[in-house]
């Protein structure tokens, strides 16, 4: 009886240290995530603060976080300025196209990959595997040629070609379409459904997750990209956001309005942010999907 109340101290014992660990821990690791988050954001504050203050109070003291006087003029200007608007609908056009491209091609692409037994399959996997390491710039003479030849220079379509089915779109569908069970896919074909009927019908309906991981994806590449549209774009009617603000942000000679390219970083930023809130939940199991085999 001795040694087993021993054992049953030690046990208690043990018990106790583990929970004194946890409660010691727990508060250290919640700081450490918070002091992670707080330097995460103070890029973000400093841009918040730059849009409320003046050209000259920037260029005064750069580094200050709190205006000393608070201005909506930089915003005043940047929806005043002539062809924001437009800038701003073909951001939007060009981020529909590529959303819509990466789904409905990132989507059949992935399921045949994942689901369909074809000749060269091993290869295709390879070679979007290959896309995906292979540096974007590296490709930029090759694509500005096709887009050039196509007659897609300077318009809204060949600033979104390069983007309608990115590697990155299809692997992840292809990840997801392999934790759906085969025998679901099988039940459906003794049933007598065809494949198109399946894709439809079955596999989209259970790959929400990753297309809303896509969606983001491809939404966040399309609306920040800068360098392929100010190759392709030649003229302001085809300008997108990013390219338009660096072109109308020049004050004067050499001069930056530094106000003015904030208020619009913030104008941006907004769009993403709103999409990533509403999606942020099926882009988590999405995520998590792409990892399940």
């Amino acid at each position: 009886m001795t040694a087993l109340a021993a054992l049953e101290n030690a046990d208690m014992t043990t018990d106790r240290i583990a929970v004194r660990r946890r409660s010691v821990s727990r508060p250290l690791l919640y700081g450490a995530l918070v002091l992670c988050a707080l330097l995460t954001m103070l890029p973000f504050v400093w841009v918040i603060s730059g849009s409320l203050r003046s050209l000259e109070e920037i260029r005064s003291d750069p580094g200050a976080w709190v205006p000393q006087h608070l201005t909506f003029d930089n915003f005043e200007r940047l929806f005043t300025t002539q062809g924001f608007g437009r800038f701003l609908v073909n951001s939007v056009v060009v981020a529909v196209m590529v959303v819509a491209g990466n789904i409905v091609a990132a989507s059949a692409a992935g399921y045949a990959l994942a689901k369909l037994d074809f000749a060269g399959r091993r290869i295709a996997f390879a070679a979007v595997m290959g896309a995906m390491m292979m540096p974007l710039t590296s490709v930029f003479v090759t694509q500005f040629v096709i887009t050039v030849d196509l007659g897609l220079a300077d318009t809204l379509t060949g600033v979104a070609l390069p983007s309608v089915a990115l590697p990155l779109s299809v692997f992840i569908m292809r990840q997801y379409a392999m934790s759906i069970p085969d025998e679901l896919l099988e039940a459906a074909r003794i049933d007598g459904a065809g494949e198109f009927r399946i894709f439809f019908g079955i596999f989209l309906p259970l790959a929400g997750p990753a297309v809303a991981t896509i969606t983001i994806m491809s939404f966040l590449s399309s609306w920040n990209n800068f360098l392929w549209p100010l190759i392709v774009a030649q003229s302001m009617s085809s300008y997108t956001l990013p390219v338009g603000l660096a072109a109308t942000s020049q004050a004067a000679a050499h001069v930056t309005d530094y106000g003015l390219l904030l208020a619009g970083a913030i104008v941006v930023m907004l769009p993403v942010l709103v999409l990533f809130l509403f999606l942020q939940r099926y882009f988590v199991q999405g995520v998590a999907g792409t990892g399940m085999r």
